[in-house]
């Protein structure tokens, strides 16, 4: 008995396993060159808004040192 258990909880790994691949293999793909073109694109179409190349303002900066407070 633990046997045919044994096969039937294979042949359902089996069955997900190819249900998976043809997923994956039902997947569209473009070349590498094409990929890498529309990511150059992309990029510098949206580089006027990259705070990583811009710059962040220091009033819209969360992280700026905070001012220094004097009690008179």
């Amino acid at each position: 008995m633990s046997n045919n258990s044994a096969n039937s909880s294979n042949l359902v790994i089996a069955q997900k396993v190819v249900k998976q691949l043809r997923l994956e293999a039902s997947v569209r793909r473009i070349k590498v060159s094409q990929a890498a073109a529309d990511l150059k694109t992309f990029c510098l179409q949206n580089a006027h808004k990259d705070p990583l190349l811009m710059g962040v303002p220091s009033s819209d900066n969360p992280f700026r040192p905070p001012k220094s407070c004097a009690l008179f």
